[in-house]
């Protein structure tokens, strides 16, 4: 597990090679309190388009607008245990 991206509006967490698969990521809207973890071909797909993101030098707004396209994803409440 990697802290990949932190900003007052979004959290990313890679987690690396879970029970044999490719791993996947978390995403916390820390806004609203949501998050989504995604894996698989979705997961592939991420790390292709923050690849290219990371390639332009993208400001803090970019990557959170970047992010943003999840939000309607989110339906798990985050908890503090």
């Amino acid at each position: 597990m990697q802290m990949i991206y932190n900003s007052p509006n979004y959290c990313v967490v890679e987690f690396k090679d879970i029970e044999g698969s490719e791993g996947g990521f978390e995403i916390v809207d820390k806004t609203a309190r949501r998050e989504i973890f995604i894996d698989g071909v979705m997961a592939s797909q991420f790390r292709v388009d923050v690849s290219e993101l990371i390639e332009g030098e993208p400001s803090i707004e970019e990557v959170d607008d970047f992010l943003s396209q999840f939000e309607g994803l989110m339906q798990q409440p985050v908890t503090l245990h």
